[in-house]
Protein backbone atom coordinates (compact mmCIF):
# COMPACT_ATOMS: atom_id res chain seq x y z
CA UNK A 1 0.00 0.00 0.00
CA UNK A 2 1.18 3.72 -0.77
CA UNK A 3 1.72 6.00 1.35
CA UNK A 4 -0.96 8.45 -0.22
CA UNK A 5 -3.42 5.51 0.06
CA UNK A 6 -2.82 4.65 3.67
CA UNK A 7 -3.45 8.13 4.68
CA UNK A 8 -6.68 8.41 2.65
CA UNK A 9 -7.56 5.71 4.61
CA UNK A 10 -6.49 6.75 7.88
CA UNK A 11 -8.61 9.88 6.92
CA UNK A 12 -11.70 7.83 6.35
CA UNK A 13 -11.79 6.03 9.46
CA UNK A 14 -11.18 9.27 11.56
CA UNK A 15 -13.89 10.53 9.75
CA UNK A 16 -16.01 7.49 10.47
CA UNK A 17 -15.28 7.80 14.11
CA UNK A 18 -15.74 11.71 13.92
CA UNK A 19 -12.27 13.30 14.58
CA UNK A 20 -11.58 16.33 13.28
CA UNK A 21 -8.62 17.47 11.25
CA UNK A 22 -5.06 18.50 13.01
CA UNK A 23 -6.24 21.93 13.49
CA UNK A 24 -8.96 20.72 15.64
CA UNK A 25 -6.36 18.67 18.17
CA UNK A 26 -7.47 19.15 21.89
CA UNK A 27 -3.74 20.57 22.44
CA UNK A 28 -4.36 22.92 19.61
CA UNK A 29 -6.87 24.51 21.17
CA UNK A 30 -9.76 22.28 19.73
CA UNK A 31 -12.34 20.65 21.81
CA UNK A 32 -11.31 17.13 23.13
CA UNK A 33 -12.55 14.00 21.31
CA UNK A 34 -13.86 12.83 25.01
CA UNK A 35 -15.57 14.80 27.22
CA UNK A 36 -15.53 11.82 30.03
CA UNK A 37 -11.95 11.04 30.05
CA UNK A 38 -11.00 7.08 29.64
CA UNK A 39 -8.85 5.84 31.83
CA UNK A 40 -6.57 3.54 32.24
CA UNK A 41 -7.75 2.10 35.49
CA UNK A 42 -10.57 -0.45 35.93
CA UNK A 43 -12.89 1.51 38.21
CA UNK A 44 -15.54 -1.65 38.02
CA UNK A 45 -18.25 -1.16 40.51
CA UNK A 46 -19.43 -4.60 41.92
CA UNK A 47 -23.32 -4.96 42.33
CA UNK A 48 -24.52 -2.34 44.80
CA UNK A 49 -27.52 -5.13 46.43
CA UNK A 50 -25.11 -7.82 46.79
CA UNK A 51 -22.51 -5.71 48.46
CA UNK A 52 -25.04 -4.84 51.02
CA UNK A 53 -25.98 -8.22 51.49
CA UNK A 54 -21.85 -9.13 52.05
CA UNK A 55 -22.20 -6.55 54.18
CA UNK A 56 -24.99 -7.21 56.59
CA UNK A 57 -23.32 -8.37 59.35
CA UNK A 58 -21.88 -5.12 60.34
CA UNK A 59 -25.04 -4.14 61.37
CA UNK A 60 -26.54 -7.61 63.56
CA UNK A 61 -26.71 -6.96 67.18
CA UNK A 62 -22.99 -6.69 68.77
CA UNK A 63 -21.43 -5.38 66.07
CA UNK A 64 -19.17 -8.28 65.86
CA UNK A 65 -20.29 -9.42 62.40
CA UNK A 66 -17.34 -7.21 60.93
CA UNK A 67 -14.46 -9.82 61.40
CA UNK A 68 -16.77 -12.59 60.10
CA UNK A 69 -17.11 -11.04 56.68
CA UNK A 70 -13.48 -10.52 56.20
CA UNK A 71 -12.92 -14.40 57.65
CA UNK A 72 -15.20 -15.03 54.52
CA UNK A 73 -13.22 -12.97 52.68
CA UNK A 74 -10.21 -14.63 53.37
CA UNK A 75 -11.77 -18.06 52.75
CA UNK A 76 -12.97 -17.18 49.58
CA UNK A 77 -9.81 -15.45 48.25
CA UNK A 78 -7.65 -18.75 49.29
CA UNK A 79 -10.12 -20.83 47.42
CA UNK A 80 -10.05 -18.72 44.34
CA UNK A 81 -5.97 -18.63 44.21
CA UNK A 82 -5.45 -22.36 44.94
CA UNK A 83 -3.70 -21.22 48.09
CA UNK A 84 -3.71 -22.40 51.96
CA UNK A 85 -4.13 -19.02 53.48
CA UNK A 86 -5.12 -15.82 52.80
CA UNK A 87 -4.31 -12.42 55.13
CA UNK A 88 -6.29 -9.96 54.24
CA UNK A 89 -4.77 -6.38 54.63
CA UNK A 90 -6.07 -2.42 54.85
CA UNK A 91 -3.91 -1.72 51.36
CA UNK A 92 -1.67 -3.78 48.81
CA UNK A 93 1.37 -1.74 49.91
CA UNK A 94 1.11 -2.64 53.63
CA UNK A 95 0.59 -6.39 52.49
CA UNK A 96 3.87 -5.96 50.74
CA UNK A 97 5.46 -4.39 53.26
CA UNK A 98 4.44 -7.18 55.67
CA UNK A 99 5.24 -9.62 53.54
CA UNK A 100 9.04 -8.63 53.20
CA UNK A 101 9.85 -8.54 56.85
CA UNK A 102 8.89 -11.69 57.69
CA UNK A 103 9.97 -13.26 54.64
CA UNK A 104 13.66 -11.59 54.33
CA UNK A 105 16.47 -13.58 55.87
CA UNK A 106 18.10 -11.84 58.80
CA UNK A 107 21.33 -10.04 58.63
CA UNK A 108 21.11 -10.27 55.49
CA UNK A 109 19.84 -6.44 53.48
CA UNK A 110 19.27 -6.50 49.59
CA UNK A 111 16.11 -7.13 48.33
CA UNK A 112 16.67 -8.29 44.39
CA UNK A 113 14.15 -6.83 42.38
CA UNK A 114 13.28 -5.93 38.52
CA UNK A 115 13.82 -1.92 37.71
CA UNK A 116 10.92 -2.26 35.32
CA UNK A 117 7.77 -2.35 37.24
CA UNK A 118 5.96 -0.21 39.86
CA UNK A 119 6.98 3.34 40.83
CA UNK A 120 7.07 2.91 44.20
CA UNK A 121 8.28 -0.85 44.83
CA UNK A 122 11.75 0.54 45.91
CA UNK A 123 10.26 2.92 48.29
CA UNK A 124 8.09 -0.65 49.66
CA UNK A 125 12.15 -1.91 49.75
CA UNK A 126 13.11 0.60 51.92
CA UNK A 127 9.81 0.82 54.19
CA UNK A 128 10.52 -2.91 54.65
CA UNK A 129 14.10 -1.92 55.67
CA UNK A 130 15.81 -3.19 53.24
CA UNK A 131 17.77 -1.94 49.94
CA UNK A 132 17.10 -2.45 46.59
CA UNK A 133 19.37 -4.50 43.87
CA UNK A 134 17.77 -4.04 40.85
CA UNK A 135 17.85 -6.48 37.77
CA UNK A 136 16.89 -6.69 34.12
CA UNK A 137 14.01 -8.24 32.53
CA UNK A 138 13.65 -10.61 29.99
CA UNK A 139 12.57 -8.58 26.69
CA UNK A 140 9.91 -10.73 25.05
CA UNK A 141 8.17 -10.83 28.78
CA UNK A 142 9.38 -7.48 30.46
CA UNK A 143 9.85 -9.63 34.02
CA UNK A 144 12.69 -10.51 35.50
CA UNK A 145 13.28 -14.38 34.63
CA UNK A 146 15.43 -16.92 36.54
CA UNK A 147 18.15 -15.76 34.68
CA UNK A 148 17.68 -12.44 35.30
CA UNK A 149 17.24 -12.67 38.87
CA UNK A 150 20.15 -14.89 39.57
CA UNK A 151 23.21 -12.70 38.07
CA UNK A 152 22.25 -9.91 41.31
CA UNK A 153 21.96 -13.01 44.31
CA UNK A 154 24.94 -12.69 46.78
CA UNK A 155 25.95 -13.15 49.99
CA UNK A 156 23.42 -9.96 51.30
CA UNK A 157 20.31 -10.82 49.31
CA UNK A 158 17.96 -11.23 51.80
CA UNK A 159 15.24 -11.96 49.27
CA UNK A 160 14.14 -12.10 45.32
CA UNK A 161 10.95 -10.32 44.81
CA UNK A 162 9.26 -11.44 42.05
CA UNK A 163 6.83 -9.04 39.57
CA UNK A 164 3.85 -10.09 37.11
CA UNK A 165 4.27 -7.35 34.60
CA UNK A 166 1.09 -6.00 33.35
CA UNK A 167 0.34 -8.09 30.79
CA UNK A 168 0.84 -11.88 31.36
CA UNK A 169 3.22 -13.59 33.43
CA UNK A 170 6.88 -13.96 35.02
CA UNK A 171 7.69 -17.45 35.09
CA UNK A 172 6.77 -18.66 38.52
CA UNK A 173 7.69 -21.59 38.50
CA UNK A 174 10.91 -21.21 37.45
CA UNK A 175 11.96 -18.34 39.56
CA UNK A 176 10.64 -20.58 42.68
CA UNK A 177 12.82 -23.03 41.46
CA UNK A 178 16.06 -20.43 41.65
CA UNK A 179 14.81 -19.54 44.57
CA UNK A 180 14.64 -23.58 46.47
CA UNK A 181 17.92 -24.15 44.84
CA UNK A 182 19.50 -21.20 46.29
CA UNK A 183 18.56 -21.08 49.63
CA UNK A 184 16.21 -18.30 49.06
CA UNK A 185 12.76 -16.71 50.17
CA UNK A 186 11.03 -15.72 46.98
CA UNK A 187 7.77 -13.07 47.09
CA UNK A 188 5.66 -12.54 43.93
CA UNK A 189 4.32 -9.21 43.62
CA UNK A 190 1.33 -9.83 41.25
CA UNK A 191 -2.01 -7.59 42.25
CA UNK A 192 -1.58 -7.27 37.97
CA UNK A 193 -2.50 -11.32 37.77
CA UNK A 194 -5.37 -12.01 40.03
CA UNK A 195 -7.40 -14.01 37.57
CA UNK A 196 -4.38 -15.63 35.09
CA UNK A 197 -2.91 -18.94 35.39
CA UNK A 198 0.36 -20.24 34.14
CA UNK A 199 1.66 -23.70 32.96
CA UNK A 200 2.32 -25.05 36.63
CA UNK A 201 -0.42 -24.04 38.29
CA UNK A 202 -2.70 -20.62 39.28
CA UNK A 203 -0.80 -17.58 40.07
CA UNK A 204 -1.60 -17.21 44.08
CA UNK A 205 0.15 -20.50 44.92
CA UNK A 206 3.94 -20.05 43.86
CA UNK A 207 6.85 -19.06 46.01
CA UNK A 208 6.63 -18.33 49.59
CA UNK A 209 3.70 -16.16 49.24
CA UNK A 210 2.01 -13.70 46.57
CA UNK A 211 0.55 -10.38 47.09
CA UNK A 212 -2.38 -8.53 45.53
CA UNK A 213 -4.05 -5.40 45.55
CA UNK A 214 -7.66 -4.54 46.29
CA UNK A 215 -7.78 -0.99 45.46
CA UNK A 216 -10.24 0.36 43.03
CA UNK A 217 -7.70 0.47 39.63
CA UNK A 218 -7.66 -3.38 40.26
CA UNK A 219 -8.97 -5.99 38.48
CA UNK A 220 -11.29 -7.04 42.21
CA UNK A 221 -12.23 -3.21 43.25
CA UNK A 222 -12.72 -3.06 47.30
CA UNK A 223 -12.54 0.21 47.34
CA UNK A 224 -9.01 -0.02 48.68
CA UNK A 225 -7.12 -3.23 50.36
CA UNK A 226 -5.20 -6.00 49.70
CA UNK A 227 -3.81 -9.35 50.46
CA UNK A 228 -1.22 -12.34 50.70
CA UNK A 229 -1.64 -15.73 49.69
CA UNK A 230 0.52 -18.55 50.74
CA UNK A 231 0.65 -21.88 51.66
CA UNK A 232 2.70 -22.08 54.60
CA UNK A 233 0.91 -21.98 57.78
CA UNK A 234 3.75 -20.21 59.91
CA UNK A 235 4.49 -17.54 57.20
CA UNK A 236 0.40 -16.82 57.35
CA UNK A 237 0.68 -16.92 60.90
CA UNK A 238 3.29 -14.03 61.00
CA UNK A 239 1.61 -12.05 58.64
CA UNK A 240 -1.60 -12.32 60.85
CA UNK A 241 0.61 -10.82 63.59
CA UNK A 242 2.07 -8.10 61.77
CA UNK A 243 -0.79 -6.71 60.25
CA UNK A 244 -2.20 -6.62 63.98
CA UNK A 245 0.20 -4.35 65.69
CA UNK A 246 2.32 -8.00 66.31
CA UNK A 247 -0.49 -9.29 68.11
CA UNK A 248 -1.34 -12.92 68.57
CA UNK A 249 -5.26 -14.37 68.89
CA UNK A 250 -5.01 -14.32 72.39
CA UNK A 251 -4.14 -10.09 72.38
CA UNK A 252 -0.02 -10.94 73.47
CA UNK A 253 2.16 -8.90 72.00
CA UNK A 254 4.90 -11.71 70.52
CA UNK A 255 6.13 -10.37 67.25
CA UNK A 256 8.60 -7.15 66.96
CA UNK A 257 7.11 -6.66 63.39
CA UNK A 258 3.57 -5.23 62.86
CA UNK A 259 1.51 -2.29 62.81
CA UNK A 260 -2.19 -1.72 62.48
CA UNK A 261 -3.13 -2.57 59.23
CA UNK A 262 -6.37 -4.93 59.52
CA UNK A 263 -9.15 -4.81 56.91
CA UNK A 264 -12.09 -2.89 57.03
CA UNK A 265 -15.22 -5.17 56.83
CA UNK A 266 -16.98 -2.84 54.07
CA UNK A 267 -13.62 -3.40 51.79
CA UNK A 268 -13.99 -7.26 52.28
CA UNK A 269 -17.70 -6.84 51.89
CA UNK A 270 -16.69 -5.13 48.07
CA UNK A 271 -14.28 -7.63 47.49
CA UNK A 272 -16.66 -10.42 48.27
CA UNK A 273 -19.06 -8.83 45.49
CA UNK A 274 -16.24 -8.29 43.09
CA UNK A 275 -15.29 -11.26 43.53
CA UNK A 276 -18.97 -13.32 42.65
CA UNK A 277 -18.59 -11.41 39.21
CA UNK A 278 -15.71 -11.60 37.92
CA UNK A 279 -16.51 -13.73 34.72
CA UNK A 280 -18.44 -10.91 33.70
CA UNK A 281 -16.00 -8.63 34.12
CA UNK A 282 -13.36 -10.43 32.13
CA UNK A 283 -15.47 -11.38 28.94
CA UNK A 284 -16.37 -7.47 29.21
CA UNK A 285 -12.19 -7.15 29.24
CA UNK A 286 -12.27 -9.27 26.29
CA UNK A 287 -14.57 -7.85 24.04
CA UNK A 288 -11.93 -4.63 24.79
CA UNK A 289 -8.80 -6.54 24.09
CA UNK A 290 -10.32 -8.10 20.62
CA UNK A 291 -10.93 -4.33 20.07
CA UNK A 292 -7.80 -3.27 19.94
CA UNK A 293 -6.81 -6.21 18.19
CA UNK A 294 -8.80 -6.13 15.14
CA UNK A 295 -8.10 -2.08 14.57
CA UNK A 296 -4.08 -2.35 15.22
CA UNK A 297 -3.75 -5.16 13.12
CA UNK A 298 -1.96 -3.73 10.25
CA UNK A 299 -1.38 -0.64 12.11
CA UNK A 300 2.26 0.65 11.51
CA UNK A 301 4.40 2.34 14.16
CA UNK A 302 1.75 0.66 17.03
CA UNK A 303 2.79 -3.29 18.30
CA UNK A 304 -0.41 -4.23 20.51
CA UNK A 305 0.86 -6.83 23.66
CA UNK A 306 -0.33 -10.01 22.82
CA UNK A 307 -1.85 -12.16 25.77
CA UNK A 308 -1.10 -15.64 26.00
CA UNK A 309 -4.36 -17.31 25.79
CA UNK A 310 -3.14 -20.97 26.28
CA UNK A 311 -3.89 -20.28 29.92
CA UNK A 312 -7.32 -18.80 31.14
CA UNK A 313 -6.02 -14.87 31.58
CA UNK A 314 -7.94 -11.57 32.46
CA UNK A 315 -7.71 -9.35 29.32
CA UNK A 316 -7.58 -6.29 32.19
CA UNK A 317 -4.87 -4.06 30.82
CA UNK A 318 -3.94 -3.09 27.36
CA UNK A 319 -0.22 -1.80 26.37
CA UNK A 320 1.11 -1.48 23.00
CA UNK A 321 4.63 -0.83 21.57
CA UNK A 322 5.86 2.06 19.52
CA UNK A 323 7.92 0.71 17.10
CA UNK A 324 10.79 2.46 15.13
CA UNK A 325 7.65 3.21 12.30
CA UNK A 326 6.13 5.40 14.44
CA UNK A 327 6.99 9.13 13.60
CA UNK A 328 6.40 10.59 16.65
CA UNK A 329 8.33 11.09 20.26
CA UNK A 330 6.17 9.03 22.76
CA UNK A 331 5.83 11.78 24.87
CA UNK A 332 4.38 13.79 22.22
CA UNK A 333 2.20 10.85 21.74
CA UNK A 334 1.06 10.85 25.04
CA UNK A 335 0.37 14.72 25.35
CA UNK A 336 -1.71 14.80 22.42
CA UNK A 337 -3.52 11.50 24.09
CA UNK A 338 -4.44 13.27 26.88
CA UNK A 339 -5.56 15.99 25.77
CA UNK A 340 -7.98 14.59 23.85
CA UNK A 341 -9.41 12.87 27.08
CA UNK A 342 -7.60 9.16 26.26
CA UNK A 343 -5.48 9.15 29.42
CA UNK A 344 -3.02 7.04 28.44
CA UNK A 345 0.29 6.62 30.11
CA UNK A 346 4.09 5.72 29.72
CA UNK A 347 4.58 2.28 30.56
CA UNK A 348 6.97 2.11 34.11
CA UNK A 349 8.98 5.48 32.73
CA UNK A 350 11.14 6.11 34.56
CA UNK A 351 12.63 2.60 35.23
CA UNK A 352 13.37 2.69 39.38
CA UNK A 353 17.09 2.79 38.70
CA UNK A 354 16.71 6.03 37.28
CA UNK A 355 14.71 7.83 39.98
CA UNK A 356 16.45 10.15 42.50
CA UNK A 357 16.44 7.64 45.94
CA UNK A 358 17.35 9.14 49.56
CA UNK A 359 17.53 5.61 50.97
CA UNK A 360 20.13 3.20 50.70
CA UNK A 361 20.10 1.07 47.58
CA UNK A 362 22.24 -0.69 44.81
CA UNK A 363 23.26 1.44 41.59
CA UNK A 364 22.56 -0.48 38.47
CA UNK A 365 23.16 -0.07 35.18
CA UNK A 366 20.53 -1.56 33.08
CA UNK A 367 20.39 -0.38 29.29
CA UNK A 368 17.97 -2.47 28.23
CA UNK A 369 15.53 -1.83 30.78
CA UNK A 370 16.50 1.76 29.83
CA UNK A 371 15.19 1.19 26.25
CA UNK A 372 12.52 -0.65 26.96
CA UNK A 373 11.45 2.00 29.43
CA UNK A 374 10.76 4.18 26.48
CA UNK A 375 9.08 2.13 24.17
CA UNK A 376 5.54 1.26 25.75
CA UNK A 377 2.23 3.16 26.56
CA UNK A 378 -0.68 1.88 28.97
CA UNK A 379 -4.10 2.25 27.12
CA UNK A 380 -7.62 3.02 28.67
CA UNK A 381 -9.19 -0.01 28.92
CA UNK A 382 -11.72 -1.86 31.65
CA UNK A 383 -15.03 -0.98 33.11
CA UNK A 384 -15.94 2.65 31.72
CA UNK A 385 -14.82 1.60 28.32
CA UNK A 386 -16.62 0.35 25.13
CA UNK A 387 -15.23 -1.17 21.46
CA UNK A 388 -16.42 1.95 19.94
CA UNK A 389 -14.13 4.05 22.44
CA UNK A 390 -11.32 1.79 20.79
CA UNK A 391 -12.80 2.50 17.56
CA UNK A 392 -12.19 6.24 18.07
CA UNK A 393 -9.11 5.85 19.69
CA UNK A 394 -7.70 4.08 16.95
CA UNK A 395 -8.60 6.08 14.53
CA UNK A 396 -6.73 9.54 16.55
CA UNK A 397 -3.77 7.63 16.66
CA UNK A 398 -4.27 7.20 12.87
CA UNK A 399 -4.78 10.88 12.19
CA UNK A 400 -1.54 11.26 13.96
CA UNK A 401 0.43 8.73 11.68
CA UNK A 402 -0.86 9.94 9.11
CA UNK A 403 -0.07 14.11 9.68
CA UNK A 404 2.65 13.43 12.15
CA UNK A 405 5.02 15.85 10.16
CA UNK A 406 2.41 18.49 10.54
CA UNK A 407 1.35 18.23 13.87
CA UNK A 408 5.23 18.13 15.43
CA UNK A 409 5.67 21.40 13.22
CA UNK A 410 2.33 22.80 14.97
CA UNK A 411 3.70 21.84 18.72
CA UNK A 412 7.10 23.05 17.64
CA UNK A 413 5.30 26.43 16.82
CA UNK A 414 3.14 26.42 19.52
CA UNK A 415 6.31 25.60 22.21
CA UNK A 416 8.35 28.32 20.51
CA UNK A 417 5.31 30.95 21.31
Amino acid sequence: MSEATAKRRVRRSVTAAAKPEVGALAILGGAPLFQSPKSTSNLVRPDFERFLRYAEPLFAPGGAGGDAIVALMERRFAEFHRARHCIAFANGFWALVSAIKTLALPGRSELVMPSLTYRRMADVAAWAGLKPRFCEVDPRSLAAGPREMEACIGEETALLLAVHPIVNCCDAAGLTALARRRGLPILFDSVESVYEWVGEGKVGAFGDAECFSLHASKLINGFEGGYVTTGDAAVAARLAMARDLGRDAAGHTVYAVGINSRLSPIHAAMALAGLDALDDQVAHNRRIYESYRKALAGFAGIRLLAFDERHPTSFKNIVVELTRDWPLSRADTIAILNAEGVLARAYYHPALHRKHMAYPHVPAELPLTDALAERFILMPSGHFIEPVDVERIVALLGLLAADAEEIAARLAAKRAA
